[in-house]
């Protein structure tokens, strides 16, 4: 099982494999890694995809100390490091793109470009806040949790009944304090709007018109990354890689060809 091993973790992650370029994507808050399998089953072997779990997800492990998605953008470069890889397209779903964003903003040089699904780059709002202390207050109490996991999916992924049971499944099994530390992370996120500009690097940034982020943030991501192209996916929720792989997967797989096709042709000058 692979690990890369940073100073307090052990990042687990997997790698398709092959001579491809590397895309590494991040997961979504309470997922995984295995929430990318359209993605990974669609791009592979074209290219090598790598997905990891985040601190307090998955099968990571580390020792439960606070930390911020800077935390974990260096566990991106650890898991590249770990591999080999010099430099490869890096992405994610919410906190997943929050973490590539900040990626990045560390390391330039190693990141090829961006895909940032149903994510931003503002801190969360005060109603955000407020929702998410309810919400936390009652998951960490037995009698409701099982209804709290039934409006999570709902929330997250939507009308795809499959899903939603595999999902609530899992989180009903995990220990309910497994992601407290995680959700410190989330809640305390900073703002990086300002720093958009020095990201240079092609970015795709899709927006599902139902995320729990706002359309105007998605816009204002884009808008100010000097280098994107941005797609809305009508109807969607914010696990849309899940929900709409044929739409996600056609507009992914169009931006990696496109920056493959740039990259060869700056080479042959």
């Amino acid at each position: 099982m692979p690990f890369a091993h940073a100073i307090d973790a052990e990042i687990h992650y997997e790698d398709s494999g092959g001579d491809g370029p590397v895309v590494l994507l991040g997961h979504e808050f309470l997922m995984d890694r295995t929430m990318f399998a359209s993605q990974r089953a669609a791009l592979t072997p074209e290219f090598r995809i790598v997905t990891w779990d985040a601190r307090g997800h998955g099968r990571t492990r580390d020792k439960g100390l606070p930390f911020t998605y800077w935390t974990s953008a260096r566990d991106v470069l650890t898991v590249l490091d770990q591999q080999g890889v010099r430099r490869a397209v890096v992405g994610g779903t919410s906190q997943g793109g929050f973490t590539a964003l900040r990626t990045a903003l560390l390391a330039p040089e190693r990141v090829a470009a961006l895909i940032l699904i149903s994510t931003e780059a503002h801190e969360p709002s005060d109603l955000e806040l407020e929702n998410a202390k309810k919400f936390l207050d009652k998951w960490y109490e037995d009698g409701p949790r099982p209804a709290l996991a039934e409006h999570l999916a709902q929330w997250l992924i939507g009308d795809d009944a499959w899903y939603r049971a595999v999902w609530v499944k899992r989180w009903l099994a995990r220990d309910r304090y497994a992601t407290a530390v995680a959700a410190g992370c989330f809640l305390t996120r900073d703002s990086i709007l300002d720093r958009l500009p020095e990201i240079t690097c092609p970015a795709l940034v899709i927006h599902p018109t139902n995320s729990g982020f706002s359309r105007a943030h998605a816009r204002e991501l884009a808008e100010r990354l000097p280098d994107s192209r941005y797609l809305e996916v009508e109807g969607a929720r914010q696990t849309v890689n899940m929900t709409h792989p044929v739409t996600v997967n056609a507009a992914i797989l169009e931006f990696l060809r496109e920056q493959a096709v740039s990259r060869a042709l700056t080479h042959s000058r």
